[in-house]
């Protein structure tokens, strides 16, 4: 035994001790509730816990039969660090929290498609059949006035699959006010350049008019972009050219709406959608799924026969092309109920503030300081900047904001003129109880 003074060292017996105690991992293991997690989280993630717990034994902290108790409850709910998230921000699609949430017809898709699936493969024939057909088919339904329609991972990608096949050494015609920036600092100039094609810039940043465009059209012109301004709105003296003027110009027109909405919404009446810029002459409208549409990431090109035909065919479509995830997803959001961010979009100013008041008076009665305020979302996501939802929200201490997001069950608000407000737009009523215990949880864990 090694002892140094009187203080001493903890002795090399007790720590021989300790360790004899362990109990073996294999031992641990065959626990029915480490055995069943062993096959939503996998083995490797189960034995990570397990060595935890058995190192608290050594520590002294938990008694050896305990480790396999102590284990289980310190599992991950799931095999993904991704974690579920009540949106209470107001803003219906966050791009930081995905954007929209997918409504539960295309997430049953997900689980159907999860296996083998007929992606490829005709049942009835036993041949090779076309990709994704089925959300093809839907996507078409949807939009009558497209010719023809495509499928690509996002909606840069369907402007770069664009831009490779159709501009590459050649000219692409755009306007000065329309070379946005998207998320995270990507600039749509340097995204259209990267493929090879060459832009020309016409008009200013507040004013380019028809003569500006026709004045560079020649046979290097690839084609001319009219991209949606989603994330911003300039105001004064502007001016802009619609799409059944440039349509006139002899050469192709792409019209990037960015949002997805593929119909006239009377609730956006400035958002641009595919079927009207088809209908005005576009010969190309490209657009993301995972916006406005409502349904997971994709980029969305609907147009002529032939301008599809020749993207569809274009090597960069490989590397371009969804999976049967997405597919699936897609399909069901198309043809099945209104999607969760239609709802949202859509939900009535006096139901939400019934909610408020209800949900604050339930946490007023636990004790914790709760008001319901009248409030604004946004939309989000680069779409209709410029227009705001009256909202109602319930307003909470700033305190808990940081215990609501880190809790168990994940609540984002939004801190506005000192107050925490979740805003109820986005959360549907089926998630009040989950708001209601979040809160109580973190005013609990506060006071701790």
């Amino acid at each position: 035994m090694r002892c140094e003074g009187l203080g001493g060292d903890v002795s090399t017996d007790q720590t021989r001790d300790r360790r004899r105690g362990v109990p073996r991992t294999d031992a641990v293991l065959r626990d029915p509730r480490l055995v069943a997690a062993v096959d939503t989280l996998g083995r490797a993630a189960v034995k990570d816990v397990v060595a935890l717990a058995q190192e608290r034994v050594r520590r002294g902290e938990i008694l050896p039969d305990s480790v396999a108790d102590v284990a289980a409850a310190s599992l991950p709910r799931h095999a993904t660090t991704l974690r579920p998230v009540v949106n209470a921000t107001g803003v219906v699609l966050h791009t930081n929290l995905g954007r929209a949430p997918l409504s539960a017809a295309a997430v049953d898709a997900l689980r159907a498609a999860a296996g083998t699936t007929d992606i490829e493969f005709d049942l009835a024939t036993g041949q090779r059949a076309r990709r994704g057909r089925g959300a093809l088919e839907a996507l078409a339904a949807a939009v009558p006035a497209a010719e023809a329609v495509h499928v690509v991972n996002n909606g840069a990608a369907a402007l770069v699959l664009v831009a490779t096949a159709l501009a590459t050494g050649r000219d692409i015609v755009v306007s000065r006010g329309e070379l946005i920036e998207i998320g995270d600092g990507f600039r749509l100039p340097d995204l259209l350049e990267s493929t090879g094609a060459r832009l020309r810039e016409v008009g200013t940043t507040n004013r380019t008019s028809l003569r500006d465009y026709a004045a560079v059209i020649g046979p290097d012109t690839g084609f001319v972009l009219k991209v949606h301004p989603s994330n911003f709105v300039v105001r004064g003296f502007t001016s802009a050219v619609a799409t059944r003027d440039l349509a006139g110009l002899d050469v192709p027109v792409v019209v990037d709406i960015g949002s997805g909405l593929l119909a006239p919404e009377p609730l956006l009446r400035d958002e641009p959608d595919a079927t009207t810029g088809l209908g005005d002459g576009a010969a190309l409208v490209t657009a993301s799924g995972d916006k406005l549409l409502g349904g997971p990431q994709a980029g969305l090109l609907l147009g002529r026969a032939a301008i599809v035909a020749r993207l569809r065919r274009h090597p960069l479509a490989r590397a371009l092309r969804v999976d049967k995830l997405t597919l699936a997803a897609l399909e069901a959001t198309l043809r099945g109920p209104q999607s969760p961010t239609w709802q949202a979009l859509h939900r009535h100013g006096p139901d939400l503030r019934s909610r408020a008041y209800e949900l604050s008076a339930a946490l007023r009665d636990h004790g914790v300081a709760a008001e319901a305020v009248g409030t604004a979302s946004v939309v989000g996501g680069g779409g209709a900047p410029d227009v705001t939802l009256p909202s109602w929200a319930v307003a909470l201490s700033p305190a808990l904001t940081s215990p609501l997001r880190a809790g168990e069950l994940s609540v984002v608000g939004r801190v506005e003129r000192g107050q925490l407000l979740l805003d109820l737009r986005c959360a549907p009523p089926d998630q009040d109880e989950t708001l209601r215990t979040a809160v109580l949880s973190a005013a609990r864990d506060r006071q701790a």
